[in-house]
């Protein structure tokens, strides 16, 4: 009896399983959206670009893209990022999370199998289900565990008896409709989803630390400004002091000389202010304490120059760059998988469930073959009414996937305005920064002339004034315009998505470490 058993759940196991392997999977398979992509990112340099301004070119993006700014110091941050950054570490996390319920996902396409071992001292109720049927309560005999098999329950009640178990339990869910493989499926886009946006955190990080490095120099750049405008502001006073003293110009020049001397010493509180806030907002990148960095940032250098060629790549490998964008084409993949699993709900499912054991009132008779139990079959669940459940939980499903196409959409054209507007800002801002390196000459040539004449008697003291502030302020434009250029030349790079490669979070976090 046991055998023909055996081999009616074999068969039935076989049969089932083969159904598994060739069932059908229910909703929409996933297809990669098309875009029309531009043919180029523009027509070319425009004429009135001048020869010596930084071009873009149709050349591959190095993966280290902030190398090219040619700058030690930049990179050795950089480096860094990777692996102390830690909001890479969150998005690293969350890629740990997403991976395990992936994992959670998979375990169902498996059997579950339980051991199990029990003892236990029981007292059945005289007055509960052994009441109505006396016979089996007294079946054991007079010397029996439930009491006399002559007075039964009405003579002796029923009696403690000890209860000895143990077995194994399985249970399998016939994935016959593919729910389980498109659960699968979804959680795969969302790990795939995850490392997407690792990856662009860690874009984003890279950035920003190129971005507040490129700033702090333009800060420092500007402090050294304003400190020389500090000594010809000084010089300027003295020159009035001695042509007072000689009575050769009035106290009026003298107090504007000196007025002159104490506004430009004001501007120096503020970028000092400017630097050690970026200072610390490059240690805050790095996960460091306030003034971490100090001691290898405090000396001033240059900011870090853009090349004559910049490679840009081309239009159609933006999405393979942009992380962004490769994330919102997982996400919609998720959603699309979503779909079948709503799907299957509708259709019934078949549970194989079994189990064997081992069960004695005697601890000494818990391995005979007379203590065996076991159960095997089949169970099918038909879905008849659930209130409309299942049918809003498709219309969910279809929503989300219709809202995960149109964020597909947002998401590629937002990145063609990033890098359209990246051009344009990185070449007009060199048109701006180039007058401004004309008019601080032709500025600083003007303030000689005016020192000259002033010192000659021939102009007043409101000349030299003048020209010292229009001295001052275009150079302190020209640094910002030049700290601006290759600000840009970073938001260019961040649009284009940085390089080729699709693992920079672990080839980073090795290299650090």
């Amino acid at each position: 009896m046991i055998e023909k058993a055996k081999r009616r759940m074999a068969f039935v196991v076989g049969v089932v399983g083969a159904t598994a392997l060739t069932g059908c999977t229910v909703g929409p398979d996933f297809k990669r959206p098309d875009w029309a992509w531009p043919t180029s990112w523009f027509s070319g340099p425009k004429e009135t670009v001048k020869p010596t301004a930084s071009i873009p070119v149709a050349g591959t993006v190095d993966p280290d893209w902030w190398t090219i700014f040619d700058d030690p110091a930049l990179t050795r941050l950089e480096e860094r990022v990777a692996a102390e950054n830690l909001d890479v570490k969150i998005a690293e996390a969350r890629l740990t999370e997403s991976r395990a319920q992936l994992g959670v996902a998979r375990s169902s396409l498996f059997p579950t199998l339980n051991a199990n071992a029990s003892y236990a001292r029981e007292q059945a109720s005289n007055n509960g289900l052994f009441a109505v049927v006396p016979s089996a309560a007294g079946s054991t005999g007079a010397s029996g565990a439930y009491g006399s098999s002559t007075g039964g329950i009405q003579g002796h009640g029923l009696q403690p008896f000890d209860l000895w178990q143990g077995g194994f339990d399985a249970s399998w869910e016939v994935d016959l409709w593919g729910g389980v493989r498109r659960s699968v499926e979804s959680a795969a886009a969302s790990v795939e989803a995850a490392n997407e946006t690792k990856r662009a955190t860690l874009l984003s990080s890279l950035a920003e630390v190129a971005r507040d490095y490129i700033q702090l120099r333009g800060a420092q750049a500007q402090l050294n400004i304003a400190r020389e405008n500090v000594g010809t502001a000084r010089q300027s006073l003295s020159l009035t002091q001695q042509r007072a003293a000689g009575g050769v110009t009035t106290d009026l020049d003298v107090a504007n000389a000196s007025a002159q001397l104490r506004t430009t010493l004001a501007e120096i509180p503020s970028l000092e202010q400017q630097e050690a806030q970026l200072i610390n907002a490059l240690s805050l990148l790095l996960g460091q304490p306030p003034n971490a960095l100090r001691a290898d940032l405090k000396t001033a250098k240059p900011v870090p120059p853009v090349p004559p060629r910049v490679p840009v790549g081309v239009p159609s490998e933006l999405a393979r760059r942009r992380p962004d964008i490769r994330q919102a084409e997982a996400q919609l993949h998720a959603a699309t998988a979503d779909i079948g699993v709503a799907q299957a709900n509708f259709y019934p499912s078949l549970n194989l469930n079994g189990s064997f054991g081992l069960q004695s009132l005697q601890f000494s008779n818990v391995f005979n073959i007379n203590s065996k139990q076991y159960a095997v079959g089949p169970g099918l669940t038909i879905p008849i009414f659930q209130g409309g459940q299942l049918r809003s939980t498709l219309e969910l499903r279809e929503a989300q996937q219709q809202e995960a196409a149109v964020t597909f959409q947002k998401t590629v054209l937002q990145a063609w305005h990033d890098v359209d507007n990246a051009l344009t800002a990185y070449q007009s801002e060199q048109g701006r920064r180039d007058e401004l390196i004309q008019a601080v000459a032709q500025n600083r040539r003007a303030l000689v002339l005016a020192q000259s004449r002033y010192q000659q008697g021939v102009a007043d003291f409101l000349a030299v004034l003048d020209t010292e502030r229009s001295l001052l302020q275009t150079e302190q434009q020209l640094a910002q315009s030049t700290t601006a250029v290759s600000s840009n030349l970073v938001a260019l790079y961040k649009a284009l998505g940085g390089g080729w490669e699709r693992d920079i979070p672990e080839e980073r976090k090795t290299a650090a470490n």
